[in-house]
């Protein structure tokens, strides 16, 4: 599985996961049906379903004039993966996690949400 399809699947999990209140495990059979998860997928996934709280509050100290419960559950999701492979996996170079998850938010949200998410990740990095 490719690396942006993976953020996508994980998105879709975590997002479920958020809305429906449900187990990890559970949100992943439902997304993934039949396929197999894959070894980066699973990690953004109980990655930051591990590490919420700390994720959450890096956010939360770069919101201007936002709180985190007043985000939609879109871009907050995409945020919390975004800032879970900035500030956790080191592997992928900041730009690529920041235009990743910029992508996923003009996908999944309004037409506001990609210059957001991508205002919200530089302050993350500086």
């Amino acid at each position: 599985m490719k690396r942006r399809t993976a953020r996508e699947k994980a998105f879709q999990i975590l997002f479920q996961m958020d809305v429906n209140d449900i187990a990890p495990q559970e949100a992943i059979e439902h997304v993934l049906e039949e396929e197999a998860i894959d070894a980066f997928l699973s990690e953004l996934v109980y990655g930051v379903n591990k590490n919420k709280q700390a994720i959450d509050e890096k956010i939360t100290a770069n919101l201007e004039k936002w709180t985190l419960e007043r985000l939609a559950t879109v871009e907050k999701t995409v945020l919390r993966i975004a800032a879970f492979e900035l500030m956790f996996e080191s592997e992928t170079p900041q730009g690529v996690v920041i235009n990743e998850a910029v992508e996923l938010a003009k996908l999944y949200g309004d037409d506001k949400s990609g210059k957001f998410v991508n205002g919200v990740l530089s302050k993350v990095i500086s």
